[in-house]
């Protein structure tokens, strides 16, 4: 064939050739000059050493193949490499001379145009004889290619099981949905890639290129793939993004991606390692070509691109079907397993006419995107099927884990981002056997598992839903109160006052969002609204669902209101049960109090109406939030949320005046706070009792306002002080509805037509609450009062003289005022009443 047509079927024809050894005659020009052979390297030996004579790959040499033919015309062999392995050689076809070859001398018959002559100078229309080796040859070119499956996944156990991905193979990932099987795609991709430094082609017909980035990051830097997908990354990601920047890693996410196509697309990426196809789907999908029954027939196209490139094509395929991976030609099957530890997956290696031939373990780390190594064997399990003594975590909360992963690994939506994050804990305490983790999650954990939760009804849905409701019957069974993870439902609400005592445990419902009726007790959401609409800042009371997912609202969680959750260091706290009045069984704080401390009594303080006094000046921002980056000082005409340090506190007779903030640093040891606990910072700078303010590295801030609740904090109080006297169902009635409107400041439920939807006024008010409850305390610590606890945004416990309560609170009944009672060292702490 003449050289323009070669140049096209330039693959094809080195296929002829290595394959079937199969010769074929080009020329060039009109009059036939130039004419050259394209033969296997059996027709030249010195051809399989590339020092020895002119080599370049096959991309390469498409591109040049006008000059390689002139060249080889001119007696000079030119030879064609797939990557750094010898395939064909281009031989002048007028003299082909014994020098040129260890065969005897043989005609070299002209073959008619278009047409590919053989070794032995047969025409097209006869049969060529099939190309023999002898075992010499085979073992001669096993030794002087090098060692095979140089491709690996990176992780040590499954490696040694496949021996390495190889060349010239298609290996297919076998995984049921949400397993994980893409990440094995991403491992081998991001271990040639990123580690050997070899080209990746990964065709994506699942996931789009900025998934696979964030994944990619992720992996290499730790931060949870949920936080990256909302495109929050810290400065070490940013940094680990830009090193990246120049990886050898080619990603076709575009539309109508055929098995075809990457085949056509794959023979252009010179000195190409490794095909990742990301995925085979086994649901029919009209915009995805590589899913349905198409499937079996793509894979046969990726095998052969596996032969005919000699690279390893690895593939996913979103299903362990029996019946569908028998219709799929791979040479390798990798089939992933969930194993009864739901920490561990299990992969069976299997190999085309010998079945199973090794396999491995792996820890799933979705939230990392990534698997870890797990070793050659399983964990030890007792006989029934639970973990052996000295393993982490129950049953319940293993299935419950195990159950969360598709919300937890961000392949599913729908969670609230607060009951994502605390599964998704749940999920990283029992991997990493963190038994103190794992308790400090058990108050989150219940209270998570005993509010509604609004699931698909599809079969991801319904497990989840059996999950939680197996913990929360696990959490109400226990005859001690204890929950699956060793705490009760109840911790997070060890001695609450009466109307924060009232939100702890109130779940919104459907219809709370609607106006209280005529002659209601206290028409608190009615109240609320107004007084948010008699504002000339004209605020904005609800972010539009499009607006949520991206900006400063991703950033905000419950942890935030910096409530402290503390006991002096020298006391000792027991959790012990006790049956409620209603008779739920929780479990309540026992403190004991040393010799030490000397003679005293414990008084309990329990502050009324922490969170409607906040209302009356709690500083936020009415509008919309605007990022105002790194701030050289905190301005108070602005407010909002700021990313600090945290700063050090050096007692240890008060809790950190962050409280529970501080548990959940970033990588840098960075959290994010709103208003109150910016300026609660800059007054304890001024009084000398911190160092130093801490730096604001990155903020979202609007015009502020201390006066945007207060219309409603004068009316809460007045009705206070009305009903708190009548008592019985209207003052229950008043507390219900306060504590309703204030949650619908941030409901957590898309159903939930609220009039609002405004996490950072929500958390600045529970976070001025706790800094007003951390302050009064403060104040009688310095006074020389011992505080030996401080609880969420009303309970404290002194130690003091029988009947004398700090003078630094007042009591009464009144907003801002407190309840006190004495108990002695080692009694439990009763709850709060009115």
């Amino acid at each position: 064939m003449n050289a323009t047509e070669a140049r096209n079927a330039l693959y094809a024809l080195v296929k002829r050739a290595e394959e079937d050894g199969r010769t074929t005659l080009i020329y060039k020009g009109q009059r036939r000059q130039g004419r050259v052979l394209l033969a296997p390297l059996d027709r030249l030996p010195a051809a399989r050493k590339t020092e020895v004579l002119p080599s370049h790959v096959l991309s390469a040499a498409q591109k040049d193949f006008g000059e390689l033919i002139t060249r080889a015309a001119q007696g000079q062999p030119q030879v064609l490499l797939r990557n750094t392995t010898p395939v064909a050689v281009l031989l002048p076809a007028d003299v082909v001379s014994p020098a040129h070859s260890s065969e005897p001398a043989a005609a070299m018959g002209a073959a008619p145009a278009g047409g590919a002559v053989n070794s032995q100078g047969h025409s097209e229309r006869e049969r060529a004889p099939r190309r023999l080796a002898t075992l010499g040859d085979a073992i001669g070119a096993a030794l002087t290619s090098g060692p095979v499956g140089s491709t690996t996944f990176g992780l040590p156990g499954l490696d040694a099981a496949t021996g390495g991905l190889q060349s010239g193979r298609l290996t297919l990932v076998a995984a049921a949905p949400n397993v994980g099987g893409s990440l094995l795609g991403l491992a081998a991709a991001r271990q040639t890639a990123l580690v050997d430094n070899h080209k990746v082609l990964y065709a994506a017909s699942g996931p789009n290129q900025a998934d696979i980035m964030r994944r990619i990051i992720s992996a290499e830097t730790g931060g949870d793939y949920p936080r990256l997908k909302q495109g929050r990354l810290t400065d070490h990601e940013q940094q680990v993004a830009q090193q990246l920047v120049q990886a050898p890693l080619l990603i076709d996410d575009g539309s109508d991606l055929t098995a075809e196509a990457i085949a056509e697309t794959a023979p252009y990426v010179q000195d190409l390692a490794l095909v990742v196809v990301d995925r085979l789907q086994a649901a029919h999908n009209a915009r995805l070509p590589l899913s349905g029954d198409r499937i079996p027939g793509a894979s046969q196209v990726l095998a052969t691109l596996a032969r005919t490139l000699h690279v390893p094509v690895l593939a996913i395929v979103d299903s362990a079907d029996p019946t569908l991976l028998g219709l799929m030609d791979a040479d390798v099957m990798l089939t992933l397993a969930p194993t009864e530890d739901p920490s561990k997956v299990q992969v069976t290696v299997a190999e085309r006419d010998f079945g199973a031939i090794g396999s491995a373990y792996l820890s799933p780390d979705l939230l990392h995107a990534r698997f870890l190594d797990a070793g050659s064997a399983p964990a030890a399990r007792t006989a029934g099927g639970g973990p052996v003594q000295g393993s982490v975590g129950t049953a319940v909360e293993r299935e419950l884990a195990d159950a969360a992963l598709p919300y937890t690994s961000g392949a599913r939506q729908g969670l609230p981002a607060s009951v994502t994050h605390v599964l998704a804990a749940l999920r990283t305490a029992l991997g990493n056997g963190d038994q103190q983790a794992l308790a400090d999650l058990g108050p989150s954990l219940a209270k998570t598992a005993a509010a509604p939760q609004q699931l698909p009804d599809d079969a991801e849905g319904r497990r989840l839903a059996s999950a939680l409701n197996a913990y929360n019957t696990a959490v109400s069974a226990d005859t001690n109160g204890q929950s699956a993870a060793g705490h009760s439902a109840a911790d997070n609400g060890n001695v609450p006052d009466d109307e924060d005592g009232t939100e702890a445990e109130l779940e919104l419902q459907p219809g709370d969002e609607e106006d209280e009726p005529e002659g209601a007790p206290f028409p608190a959401l009615k109240l609320l609204k107004d007084a948010v609409g008699r504002s000339k800042m004209h605020p904005i009371r609800v972010i539009r669902l499009e607006e949520r997912e991206s900006g400063p609202w991703p950033l905000i969680s419950e942890h935030m209101d910096g409530e402290p959750r503390w006991v002096h260091p020298d006391v000792t706290s027991t959790r012990v049960p006790f049956i409620r009045e209603n008779g739920k069984r929780v479990r309540r704080d026992q403190l004991d109090v040393p010799d030490s401390f000397g003679d005293g009594v414990l008084c309990l303080i329990d502050r009324n109406g922490s969170y409607p006094s906040a209302c009356s000046a709690v500083p936020l921002a009415p509008n919309k939030l605007l990022p105002t980056g790194p701030l050289e000082a905190f301005d108070k005409a602005s407010a909002g949320i700021y990313l600090i340090d945290i700063p050090d506190w050096p007692r240890t007779d008060m809790p950190h005046p962050l409280g529970r903030i501080i548990e959940r640093p970033d990588e840098q040891g960075r959290v994010w706070v709103t208003t109150p606990h910016i300026k609660q910072l800059a007054r304890l700078v001024r009084e000398e009792h911190l160092a130093a303010m801490p730096t604001i590295h990155d903020s979202w801030t609007g015009k502020a306002n201390e006066s945007l609740f207060k219309p409603f904090y004068e009316a809460a109080r007045q009705a206070r002080i009305e009903l708190v006297q009548a008592g019985g169902e209207p003052y229950k009635a008043y507390k219900t509805r306060l504590s309703i409107a204030l949650r619908l400041l941030w409901p957590k439920r898309t159903e939930q037509k609220s009039p609002f939807w405004r996490p950072d006024w929500r958390m600045s008010m529970v976070a001025e609450a706790s800094v007003r409850h951390w302050t009064v305390a403060f104040k009688a610590v310095q006074e020389g009062h011992t505080l030996v606890a401080l609880r969420n945004v009303d309970a404290a416990v002194f130690w003091t003289p029988d009947r004398t309560p700090p003078a630094t609170y007042r009591i009464g009944t009144g907003f801002g005022e407190v309840k006190a009672k004495f108990i002695q060292s080692g009694t439990m702490v009763p709850e709060g009443d009115d």
